[in-house]
């Protein structure tokens, strides 16, 4: 199976279990992996053939800054909801980065991956 990947994608949303997270906004970082055929755009070279990653970039900045979850695994889940409404999407795996969690330690960032 072919892939389509997406890699590092940013934006703010406001998400979290924390009463200060559910009012500010705050960074995310997202990675979309698409299983998809890519055979028929790789012969065409048309884009009406194959998933629009643009597409998909602006439906997960969408999910992102405009709906609000408390838990990681929830925004997780509904980005690959979003990345699977397309029928040539046979799977999906979605990585969600909070790049400043509000914890007590020294780290780059809390994530969790979904793939479905």
């Amino acid at each position: 199976m072919d892939r389509i990947l997406i890699s590092g994608l940013r934006e703010l949303g406001v998400h979290g279990v924390l009463p200060e997270e559910q009012v500010r906004p705050q960074p995310f970082e997202i990675d979309v992996e698409l299983l998809v055929d890519v055979t028929a755009a790789g012969e065409s070279d048309n884009l009406d053939d194959t998933v629009d990653y643009a597409a998909v970039c602006e439906a997960v900045r969408r999910v992102v800054s405009s709906e609000q979850y408390q838990l990681l695994e929830r925004l997780a889940t509904r980005i690959v909801e979003v990345c699977r409404a397309d029928p040539r999407v046979f799977g999906a795996v979605v990585e969600v980065r909070k790049l400043h969690p509000p914890v007590r330690a020294l780290l780059d960032h809390v994530a969790v991956r979904v793939e479905r």
